[in-house]
C-alpha cells in the first residue's frame, strides 16, 4: 500500500511492536480518564482507492496505482493537531487536571510538525513532550508503548506524574488517556 514514488506518503508510514500491560492498582495511579473521537467524513483527505468490492483489484486498478495509499497532507495535519489537542484537553477535564498538570504529553509518533504543533497548541514546553521519531520514524501503534518505555528506563517518569497519551489515526480517529504514573 505503499507507494514508494511518493515522497508524501511513502516516508510517514512504518511499522514496530510495542506493548503495555496494565493491572489493578492499588494506589492512586493509574488510568485516569480516556477521550476519543473519529469522523469517517474526512476519510477522503487518507484513503486506499481500490480494494474490497468498491475497486476490486484488477490489472487496470494496479496500473492506475489505486491500491496505494493517497493523502492530502496539508489537511490531514490541520485536523491532527486539532483533534489531539482537543482530545488531551477533554481527557484532562474529565480527569479534573488542566495543561498545567501534565508532566508528559506521550503523543503517536506520526510526523515531528504534528508533534510540535500539538505540543505548542497546549502551550506545553518542548521538554514536556516526549519525541523518539528522531530514532525511529513513524512505527505506527508501536509509538506510544516504546515512548512510555523509554521514559521509564532513562529514570525520567517519577511517582505521581501526569502522562497524557495522544494519537490521532488513519479512519480519522483520535484518542488521549491521562495517566498517573
Amino acid at each position: 500500500i505503499t507507494n514508494w514514488e511518493d515522497r508524501s506518503t511513502c516516508v510517514l508510514f512504518g511499522d514496530g511492536a510495542g506493548a503495555v500491560i496494565l493491572e489493578e492498582s492499588q494506589d492512586d495511579s493509574g488510568m485516569l480518564s480516556a477521550y476519543w473521537g473519529a469522523d469517517g467524513s474526512l476519510g477522503e483527505l487518507l484513503i486506499l482507492p481500490g480494494g474490497g468490492t468498491r475497486i476490486p483489484a484488477s490489472h487496470d486498478s494496479v496500473d492506475q496505482k489505486l491500491h496505494y495509499l493517497q493523502m492530502k497532507g496539508n489537511e490531514v495535519f490541520k485536523h491532527a493537531v486539532k483533534r489531539m489537542g482537543e482530545a488531551a484537553v477533554e481527557a484532562l477535564k474529565i480527569a479534573g487536571l488542566k495543561k498545567k498538570d501534565v508532566d508528559f504529553l506521550v503523543p503517536h509518533q506520526a510526523n515531528i510538525r504534528i508533534i510540535d504543533a500539538t505540543g505548542q497548541r497546549l502551550k506545553l514546553p518542548p521538554e514536556r513532550v516526549y519525541t523518539n521519531i528522531q530514532r525511529y520514524g513513524n512505527i505506527s501503534v508501536a509509538s506510544i508503548p516504546v515512548a512510555i518505555h523509554e521514559l521509564k528506563e532513562s529514570g525520567q517518569l517519577k511517582k505521581g506524574d501526569i502522562l497524557v497519551f495522544v494519537a490521532f489515526g488513519a479512519g480519522f480517529t483520535w484518542a488521549a488517556v491521562v495517566y498517573r504514573w
